[in-house]
């Protein structure tokens, strides 16, 4: 049986491409069944479209603090087997957590526990990287638990920062990283070769 997606967007959209190709090569046992997001008129709902894929649009600036319940419902709705936050920028709160434990996976573009946590997304990872003038940064694919950038880890994968390096060039860097990790972790989850122990993932062959 072919399981349930769910995705979660905020911008352009790329990891939901990455995960959409995926899905075509036939190397992702499973359908999108929906892709949410937080914002209208963003690049990542087209992509949607394109691939005939629904979606939903559920404003935070619109619904205050019924955005949470009216994304619980939603998603509940659906019943997916995994929920993908793919550039999603709306930290979930316990309550929606609660409700799919150890079933959502989050893409960060850096190499958790560094350049991580709040206030800590997108651009701004990359130019703390640059700042702080690390040698090495990276993505991590982890689980999502109540904190944020907090569950426990599935895969890394490092970027040599050069230093002739920009916030830009790094980006590209890693989200070539981004997009082909994403997708295995939750091909891997979705084959039960995520063993969760603590904090620890272990790796089924």
């Amino acid at each position: 049986m072919v399981k349930k997606a769910v995705v979660l967007v905020s911008g352009s959209g790329t990891n939901l491409q990455a995960l959409i190709d995926k899905i075509k090569e036939g190397y992702l046992p499973m359908e999108i069944a929906a892709v949410i997001s937080d914002r209208e008129g963003i690049y990542a709902l087209e992509r949607a479209k394109q691939n005939n894929i629904p979606f939903f649009v559920i404003s935070k600036n619109k619904l205050g603090n019924l955005f949470y319940e009216e994304l619980l419902k939603t998603v509940k709705k659906i019943n997916p087997d995994v929920i993908i936050l793919a550039g999603f920028l709306t930290i979930l709160n316990e309550k929606f957590i609660d409700e799919f434990p150890f079933k959502i996976i989050n893409i960060h573009p850096s190499l958790i526990p560094s350049f991580c946590g709040k206030g800590y997304y997108g651009m701004k990872v990359h130019r703390a990287v640059i700042e702080y003038g690390v040698k090495y940064t990276g993505c991590t694919v982890h689980f999502v638990d109540s904190g944020t950038d907090t569950g426990p880890i599935i895969f890394q994968e490092v970027v040599k920062v050069e230093d002739d390096d920009t916030e830009e060039t790094i980006s590209k860097k890693v989200l070539e990283k981004e997009h082909e990790l994403l997708p295995k972790a939750v091909k891997y989850f979705l084959e039960g070769r995520l063993k969760i122990e603590g904090r620890k993932v272990f790796i089924q062959k």
